[in-house]
């Protein structure tokens, strides 16, 4: 198979030409326009393109796209497994060592080599459309990344900082609990707390919280976070002050991010981490948290996706693995073949 070009469709932007990559993130405080790539475990990939034009339509590419079989999903964590972590997450809550932690497990089906990142990113965006969709394909450097996200981690324009963390989830508003607005709330004081460390102080605030929005078969509580950077704050602070996103990790972070590590059996890679653009000639960017997001692994021949589940002390353990099947069951049945209407039964 002949090597897909580099491009990436980032918030309208239709970028080709690759110029530069880094994973040097001060990169993004130079000059010209940059897909950036931030794996969960940290690894930062910065790509500059040389030609940029404006193309809202994901459906770019020029082959069809080649999924797995509907039956050919695997899991990182079965179902056992999973529970079970919850129940381990709740036991650290009690001895007070944590307040909330995000259990994530990978889905892994065989990919054939023909399979194009940009042909998946066509049907995300005819069937699944989100407000953080993007595709960055960099086969050079091991990133094939289709998401359709729903989720904001950070929008910068100038000094102007934004981020609209998602916590709770429901098929229906109705299925929504006191749980998990309790968990927004915890996420969105860590949010203002990491925004503190960078920005003018008394400017960040929260002029939403917890509000409702309805993506294609589900809710979700999503609540906004803004600030105003100080002066000479640049995306290297940015990403250290913010990174990973706390939605996505837990209170207090730290303690949460260890617990992760040790609960979950293989690397989050691309989901949970961040996507988007930055373009450092007019000091804006966006962007979101890389869920709802498939990545190619060429060398294990896989197509991967993530999903997961906030763990409070109110959280059921069967109540939160149901809470993955849905994140999931929508867009595996997109990418796989002929499994349009199936329920999914994601066990290991």
């Amino acid at each position: 198979m002949d090597e897909f070009p580099a491009m990436a469709l980032l918030g309208g932007h239709l970028a080709t030409g690759l110029a530069d990559v880094t994973h040097d993130a001060a990169a993004l405080d130079s000059e010209g326009f940059w897909a950036v790539m931030a794996d969960f475990e940290g690894r930062l990939t910065c790509a500059r393109f040389r030609d940029v034009r404006r193309m809202e339509d994901h459906r770019f590419s020029t082959v069809p796209w080649r999924g797995p079989r509907a039956d050919a999903w695997t899991s990182s964590l079965d179902r056992v497994a999973f529970t079970n972590g919850v129940t381990r997450i709740r036991e650290h809550i009690a001895a007070g060592e944590i307040y909330q932690a995000n259990l994530c497990r990978v889905l892994s089906a065989p990919i054939a080599p023909e399979a194009d990142v940009m042909a998946l990113s066509g049907l995300l965006a005819h069937r699944n459309p989100a407000p953080y969709a993007g595709v960055v394909r960099l086969p050079r450097h091991g990133i094939e990344v289709a998401a359709a996200s729903p989720e904001l981690f950070l929008r910068r324009t100038g000094t102007d900082l934004a981020s609209g963390p998602i916590n709770g989830t429901g098929r229906t508003e109705a299925d929504l609990l006191e749980k998990d607005y309790a968990e927004n709330v915890m996420i969105v004081d860590l949010v203002r707390n990491d925004f503190g460390r960078v920005c003018v102080p008394g400017t960040v605030a929260v002029p939403d919280l917890c509000a409702v929005e309805k993506h294609p078969g589900l809710v979700h509580l999503v609540s906004m976070v803004r600030g105003r950077l100080r002066d000479g704050v640049g995306w290297p602070e940015l990403l250290t002050a913010t990174f990973p996103p706390g939605s996505v990790t837990g209170a207090p972070k730290e303690s949460a991010l260890g617990i992760i590590k040790a609960l979950e059996t293989s690397a989050r890679g691309p989901y949970c981490g961040g996507i988007g653009w930055v373009d450092a000639d007019h000091g804006r960017g966006e962007l979101a948290v890389g869920i709802r997001t498939f990545w190619i692994d060429r060398g294990e021949g896989l197509l991967k996706f993530g999903t997961g589940a906030g763990v409070t002390w109110g959280s059921e353990p069967e109540r939160e693995w149901e809470e993955t099947e849905l994140k999931a069951r929508r867009l595996l049945s997109i990418a796989s073949e002929g499994a349009a209407d199936r329920r999914l039964v994601l066990e290991g």
